[in-house]
């Protein structure tokens, strides 16, 4: 689509958001964090990460996920470069034994699967799949040693919740869970997980290029025996080292500074303001507002059928084709200073996705949904 088939609507200044911001990740970071980051640029940008003041920066964002996700005694928190991603790779080296079972149900639960399936080392996973817009269900199986879990679907909008596989203890399997764009806004109990790994480019509103993984006893443990077993591994995928840095409140590599800094602004506000019951409740209304709108409209549909497994974070909303093409729809609002609704580029729907994270205003989101029925009138 170029520029000229972009119809030339403008949306009134009064029916528009505050911030137009709705992006599934990189998602909206906060005014405030962003001026006290330029405040103190010439102080920290630039300085050392192994002196005192990155350091305690990096104390507070350990101390701060802690309190946010309200972690049980014993759980640490740990933290590298490279984003979920890299942490799929790190999985593979120090967490799994032999064998894993995977919950594939969009784009980046299948993604995880993938890295353990290439890795040489490891027997081929068993990988439990589900159509988009569902979740499947873990099955209890001899021999698996870390189960697969994702929080929140990122690519589909399908949240899911956390519970251990029945009859299975952290003594006979670790449960993972990515929960990259649901960590800090969706409400689970840390003790049914071992490992909760995610980033701090959705809910926790920074930018990308770290990972940070809550660890239980348990699972601090299998990093050790691993470890302990010969096993090689790449120094940057070594969770043994990451674990000895995160411990001395620093990275093993060089981080980015900047996205330090505006985690720990987040996590300040988010636990200033009631910490992770006052986050989810914020965030459902957000996404109570928008499934509401889609219910209640002639050409929007949730894409998720079953309510109890749509997103609080993420709506897929797919539209009406007949009444209005999504990629034009979402090209109008991003003429208009309203970003980031474009569907999933691999889902292949005419849909819009809107991120919801507790950052994102509850009244910006209602007035996005304002603004859709304003553009689909005008294109029809």
């Amino acid at each position: 689509m170029t520029t000229t088939d972009v119809p030339d609507i403008r949306i009134p200044s009064d029916l528009r958001p505050a911030d137009g911001r709705f992006g599934s990740g990189p998602s909206k970071v906060r005014p405030e964090a962003v001026a006290a980051l330029a405040a103190v640029g010439g102080t920290w940008m630039g300085t050392s990460h192994r002196q005192a003041p990155v350091k305690a920066v990096v104390a507070s964002v350990r101390r701060g996920v802690a309190e946010l996700l309200g972690l049980p005694e014993g759980y640490e928190v740990v933290l590298g470069n490279g984003g979920t991603t890299a942490f799929w790779d790190v999985a593979t080296f120090g967490l799994i034994v032999a064998r894993s079972q995977h919950l594939a149900f969009g784009e980046f639960s299948a993604k995880f699967a993938a890295a353990v399936a290439a890795a040489p080392h490891l027997e081929p996973p068993r990988v439990i799949e589900s159509p988009p817009g569902t979740h499947p269900g873990t099955s209890p199986e001899a021999g698996t040693d870390l189960y697969a879990l994702t929080h929140n679907e990122t690519s589909t909008g399908v949240a899911m919740p956390l519970r251990r596989p029945e009859g299975v203890g952290p003594d006979e399997a670790l449960v993972a869970v990515d929960a990259t764009s649901g960590a800090g806004a969706i409400e689970f109990d840390p003790a049914e997980v071992d490992v909760y790994y995610f980033a701090p480019q959705k809910v926790l509103a920074g930018d990308g290029g770290l990972w940070l993984a809550a660890c239980s006893p348990a699972a601090v443990e299998r990093v050790g025996q691993l470890a302990a077993s010969g096993r090689w591994c790449p120094p940057s995928l070594d969770l043994v080292i990451a674990l000895d840095n995160s411990r001395a409140n620093q990275t093993y590599n060089t981080p980015a500074l900047a996205t330090l800094f505006l985690l720990d602004q987040q996590l300040a506000w988010l636990n200033g303001n009631g910490g992770l019951g006052w986050a989810a409740s914020r965030s459902r209304a957000s996404a109570g507002t928008v499934y509401g709108w889609a219910e209640a409209s002639e050409y929007a549909t949730p894409f998720v059928a079953e309510p109890a497994k749509r997103s609080p974070v993420v709506a897929t909303i797919d539209l009406d084709g007949a009444v209005v093409d999504a990629g034009i729809l979402s090209a109008v609002l991003r003429g208009n200073g309203i970003v980031d609704t474009e569907a999933y580029r691999k889902l292949g729907r005419n849909q819009v996705r809107v991120g919801m994270f507790p950052a994102v205003d509850p009244d910006d989101v209602a007035a996005l949904c304002a603004c859709i029925d304003h553009v689909v009138a005008a294109l029809s």
